[in-house]
């Protein structure tokens, strides 16, 4: 971990939003938790001396595919290491990094010897030259490059680890268990973005890897538009500002959590990667923060009781990990009540942040289901899934996804969820709805 101590840590806020009333025999609670960081400046939180930091407070690894089939078209190549001099050109002086090139195995192209260098002017212009060296050949073993990552950021006493990796195959060289069991042993230890860049890769193995490592996933379908799609990526790895944020869950005697879920910026399901912290609580990995804000979608079931009785159904809590044994630090605090009443109209009133969140995990759904019906040639339950999309996309004010379901879809009712499927979809169209289907929005003002 950084040292804090010395650090500009962010400032957090935790909104809670929820209809706390049950009706008399009600027992499942639901709650949607904004939280917010602000305020924690633009160089990562530590001391600055002449434009240096005195020591690396972040460490990134850029993991670039050069397996045989970068070289159809040569444009992917070309643009590959375009993209990661790019990357390497946003690099924060006083950054910890390094550049490793993936096959069937994993090759360190800067700086080498099993170490990160820090970045300055003359580090990052030999990076971009030891990007000549690689050539496309050879296989795709993921697991490979990301444990290469992982042993290359634990090398250096840094708070912040970051991967990003860019594919453009499938993972042929490794077994999915493979694959599964890296995931599971890098889960904590860094974050990764993953960028699938063509058409021939799988997408639920690149979401798969940013799902588990707490990144981001994306299509990069035209190779020339990696150097950009690099240099945002890199940009905002270069704004987190601490690691290792936990969102901690108290419940009290008699409660069970249902689920606990990121629902934006994009869905992702936090509930199985509970770690236990205490006498009823538990700890849900959020991974690095800057200054952003994230929703999160709370379900706990409480014990039965009589209208009039109240109780406190859950304290969601956001910490960051102690140095050498210090509990850990409180950030922000929300509570989630329940009330039992025998008035109808409130026991039955929706929150509107719970509504729509609830709409947008039924939109990645349907969105999921309808293309897995396309692909497997149910064209009727393919139409209905993926015009419930279109619904739910049109009530919510998704544009973006309403736009790429166009793509796959023509859209005659969207109100209703009225369409046709296309009779000829772009390859590319069909992934990225499918790679960017939990991206959702926030309630409309």
């Amino acid at each position: 971990m950084a040292n804090f101590a010395k650090s500009r840590v962010p400032h957090f806020s935790a909104e809670v939003y929820q209809n706390p009333y049950l009706p008399e025999g009600g027992r499942e609670v639901n709650a949607i938790v904004t939280v917010t960081a602000t305020g924690g400046g633009t160089t990562g939180g530590r001391p600055v001396f002449a434009g240096r930091s005195t020591t690396p407070d972040a460490g990134v690894v850029i993991m670039v595919d050069c397996s045989g089939s970068m070289d159809y078209p040569p444009t992917k190549m070309h643009g590959a290491r375009e993209a990661t001099a790019a990357a390497v050109d946003t690099v924060r002086d006083g950054v910890a990094f390094a550049v490793v090139a993936g096959t069937h195995r994993a090759t360190e192209v800067y700086p080498g010897g099993g170490r990160l260098a820090v970045a300055d002017a003359a580090t990052r212009a030999e990076a971009k030259d030891a990007l000549r060296k690689p050539t496309a050949g050879g296989g795709t073993a993921i697991g490979s490059w990301l444990r290469l990552a992982d042993r290359l950021l634990s090398s250096a006493e840094v708070g912040i680890r970051h991967g990003i990796l860019l594919t453009d195959g499938r993972n042929e060289h490794e077994t999915p268990q493979d694959l599964r069991a890296t995931l599971d042993a890098c889960a904590g230890r860094f974050t990764c973005d993953a960028r699938g860049v063509g058409t021939d890769w799988e997408v639920k193995e690149v979401t798969g890897i940013a799902a588990a490592l707490l990144g981001t996933a994306d299509i990069v379908a035209d190779p020339a538009e990696l150097t950009a799609d690099f240099r945002q990526m890199m940009e905002a790895a270069m704004g987190k500002e601490v690691a290792d944020v936990g969102l901690r869950l108290w419940t009290p005697l008699g409660t069970e959590v249902a689920f606990v879920k990121q629902v934006a910026p994009t869905m992702a399901d936090l509930t199985g990667r509970r770690t236990e912290s205490g006498p009823r609580s538990g700890d849900y990995p959020t991974g690095s923060w800057g200054d952003e804000s994230r929703d999160y979608h709370l379900c706990v079931r409480v014990p039965d009781a009589g209208v009039g009785q109240e109780m406190l159904a859950a304290r969601v809590s956001l910490i960051i990990s102690g140095q050498d044994g210090a509990p850990a630090r409180p950030l922000a605090q929300g509570l989630v009540r329940a009330v039992w009443t025998d008035d109808m109209a409130a026991s039955t009133s929706i929150n509107p942040q719970v509504a729509h969140y609830t709409g947008q995990a039924e939109l990645a759904q349907a969105i999921q289901q309808g293309l897995d019906a396309r692909k497997s040639g149910d064209a009727d339950d393919a139409t209905a899934k993926l015009g419930r999309a279109v619904q739910l996309a049109n009530a919510s004010g998704n544009v973006e996804t309403a736009k790429l379901l166009a793509k796959v879809v023509d859209v005659v009712d969207a109100a209703t969820g009225t369409v046709r499927l296309k009779a000829k979809v772009a390859e590319a169209d069909e992934m990225t709805l499918e790679t960017r289907s939990t991206k959702t929005v926030r309630v409309k003002k």
